[in-house]
């Protein structure tokens, strides 16, 4: 019996690890209320819907379109969130009326603000759905005064419901969004420039887009859109959602002759988030961009999604992928299909390649133009990096998503996740040599909700959501929980290391030296610099509606199991303390 109990340990031991890799469970949960991490939470009577979020340069203050409303908040101390100034932006009685008439509900025939930018150092740009019609104003930041009216459309959608993305450069208006009434024209467009551009579907440009993102590298001098739509290029399976990137250039002006007050340099390829023999998650949800650091090559630029899939039986509810800007650039680079536009199918192009789609400055070419229109989608496919699937969730459906890079001890940079549930949880992730860990999982809003939004401060070290439920502010990171060294190690938190001078766990930036942590591995005995830790928590199952979790525990050299503790609501991923 003696000689089979350290086998038997080994193969618990190993199993659970396994289990903690394949499910990524979080391994510590804070459901709402629970003392050990508090949330910041802006809530006004008579303002809803704010979902719509933008941060000032200093950081100080955050903007935020809602319904029938846009309003600042002071942000500059921590924990404290408070209305600074706010515009009422409602439609008239009239324009509801005409609004219901039409066939829509009352609630939606509000006005949601779905587009807020800066457009120079002293007014802000704000578009909303304004009953069905959309409308923008100029908003002057000094007073926050608003001035004027515009026709919104392009700009803004028409329902609450529907996706969009708008960013400004230099002070145009690039945007994507749904451009009719009715739902079904969809258009990518630039205001406000001193040539004002448009695509849309009727010449089969894109083919019923939802889009989720745009971003502007000023090394390309490109803006780049992310949407998912219905594929033409695979005519086997009917109805396929595809992901797609599509770039455009800024100094863009139409074509002279042909392709006038139209872009020039559209052009656009799949995303592809596959692992070799799985089904592809194919329908992208969300979209965020990680810079390199500061002088490092601008092709090392990440763009990281949030991908599900249409297929049930896929491995998973939700994936992860990266692709890095030089890969994208590749493919933009090479041989693109041949639009037939009697059938708007894509086949084989058989000539010669006489264009680089894309490529900026393409207004007087009117042969190159010729080539443009009927060859802008890629034949190649962006793939994800070298690792490939980033992240493969079995139980979750991710739908926002925020990303930074941060430096631990060791000096190696280590990347995290900021990952919104589709169930209001927020799971804060870092991504390890051996895969993902996620260090903990926040509930922030109780119901859920098709529109929201995810903004990360890194100068502020917090995360913002917005929601219907309010403002959310979550600090990204938490490290007075960890009570004691081992504790503080196993998190495996790179924001967070144990202070031997203090005898607590805090952030990384304020100790001068001598800090214990260990990102990578968690190894306690190392980074503690003790002989024999009396407990190791190997992993744990825990959270809303779940038993305490099990871990398998080192204790004094031998391998066991114990039940997690409850602490403030949440299972500690630490097992009981032996006497």
């Amino acid at each position: 019996m003696t000689d089979w109990a350290p086998t038997w340990r080994v193969l618990v031991l190993v199993g659970l690890l396994d289990t903690c890799q394949v499910l990524l469970i979080p391994r510590t949960t804070f459901i709402t209320g629970s003392p050990g991490r508090s949330l910041t939470h802006f809530i006004s009577p008579g303002i809803e819907n704010t979902t719509t979020l933008l941060l000032s340069n200093n950081g100080s203050t955050l903007y935020v379109g809602a319904r029938d409303a846009v309003f600042s908040l002071n942000v500059g101390r921590p924990g404290i969130m408070e209305i600074r100034s706010k515009v009422d932006w409602s439609p008239a009685e009239k324009e509801l009326q005409d609004c219901t008439r039409k066939g829509k509900s009352e609630m939606d025939c509000h006005n949601f603000v779905r587009v807020l930018q800066f457009l120079n150092a002293t007014h802000m740009y704000a578009c909303g759905t304004f009953a069905f019609k959309p409308t923008c104003t100029y908003i002057n930041r000094k007073d926050f005064s608003p001035t004027g009216q515009e026709v919104g459309q392009g700009r803004c959608p028409y329902d609450p419901y529907q996706r969009n993305t708008a960013i400004a450069v230099d002070g145009a208006l690039y945007t994507g969004t749904v451009a009719n009434f009715m739902g079904d024209r969809h258009v990518v467009s630039r205001f406000m420039s001193h040539a004002d551009l448009r695509l849309d579907e009727s010449q089969g440009w894109l083919k019923d887009p939802t889009f989720v993102g745009s971003t502007f590298i000023p090394s390309e001098g490109k803006v780049y859109y992310f949407f998912r739509e219905t594929s033409m290029e695979y005519t086997f399976i009917n109805d396929y959602s595809i992901s797609r990137i599509a770039q455009v250039c800024t100094s863009d002006v139409g074509g002279k002759l042909i392709m006038q007050n139209q872009w020039t340099s559209f052009a656009k390829a799949q995303l592809r988030c596959q692992a070799d023999t799985e089904l592809p998650f194919n329908i992208i949800q969300d979209i965020v961009t990680l810079p390199p650091p500061e002088g490092d090559n601008p092709d090392d630029t990440l763009f990281y999604g949030v991908f599900s899939s249409q297929w049930s039986m896929a491995s998973g509810q939700s994936a992860v992928c990266s692709f890095r800007l030089g890969d994208i650039k590749k493919v933009f680079a090479g041989n693109y299909m041949k639009l037939n536009r009697n059938t708007l199918q894509w086949g084989p192009r058989h000539k010669e390649k006489v264009a680089n789609p894309g490529e900026c400055g393409l207004s007087n070419a009117t042969d190159k133009l010729w080539f443009v229109k009927e060859n802008f989608l890629a034949e190649g496919s962006v793939e994800p990096g070298d690792q490939g699937l980033t992240l493969v969730s079995p139980d979750q459906l991710y739908s926002r998503i925020a990303a930074q890079r941060t430096r631990a001890s060791s000096g190696k940079d280590f990347t995290v996740l900021f990952l919104l549930t589709e169930s209001g949880f927020l799971h804060k992730t870092v991504l390890l040599d051996k895969g993902p860990h996620i260090i903990e999982e926040i509930q922030v809003l109780k119901q859920p909700q098709s529109v929201k939004n995810l903004l990360l401060s890194i100068t502020k070290g917090v995360v913002f959501v917005g929601s219907s439920e309010g403002v959310f502010e979550v600090p990204v990171s938490n490290c007075s929980f960890y009570l004691n060294c081992a504790e503080c190690v196993l998190a495996q938190d790179p924001f967070c290391g144990w202070d031997p001078n203090r005898l607590s766990c805090v952030e990384l930036s304020t100790i001068s030296s001598d800090v214990a942590q260990d990102v990578e591995f968690g190894n306690v005995n190392k980074a503690c610099k003790i002989q024999t830790d009396p407990y190791i928590c190997i992993c744990s199952y825990h959270g809303p509606s779940r038993k305490p979790g099990i871990c398998a525990v080192e204790y004094g050299g031998e391998a066991s199991l114990s039940q997690g503790i409850q602490t403030g609501g949440a299972t500690l991923g630490v097992p009981k303390r032996q006497p």
